[in-house]
């Protein structure tokens, strides 16, 4: 195996592309191996890296069909029902409550709240 490129923050050539950048082109990697790297250096700590896929070896982005539309549209539906109460949020439920704010955070009783 070969070592990959290695190009500095901002001083990579035409022709490579990151992830992102090739999504946002309306493309995707299709199975090629990363063709470079990139490092961007940081104070005191180990550099950044993005990797980098060729322009031309990329792939168009493979469409949505109807099924995919409605799977993605069941699984955010899932994510807005809380599991305690069982009613739509309204909002997707925040991981790191796991319920919704309302059961999250129950109104405290009348007493506690008028001391």
């Amino acid at each position: 195996m070969s070592a990959l490129p290695v190009y500095t923050w901002r001083l990579a050539p035409d022709g490579y592309a990151t992830r992102r950048q090739l999504r946002a082109a309306g493309l995707r990697p299709g199975g090629q191996d990363v063709a470079a790297q990139l490092e961007r250096p940081r104070y005191r700590r180990a550099p950044l890296v993005a990797y980098l896929y060729r322009i031309d070896l990329a792939k168009p982005v493979r469409p949505m069909t109807p099924g995919r539309w409605a799977a993605l549209a069941k699984a955010n539906r899932a994510r807005r029902i809380c599991p305690q109460c069982e009613a739509d949020a309204g909002y997707v439920i925040p991981a790191s409550l796991g319920t919704c704010v309302s059961c999250a955070y129950p109104e405290p009783p009348a007493s506690v709240r008028s001391a």
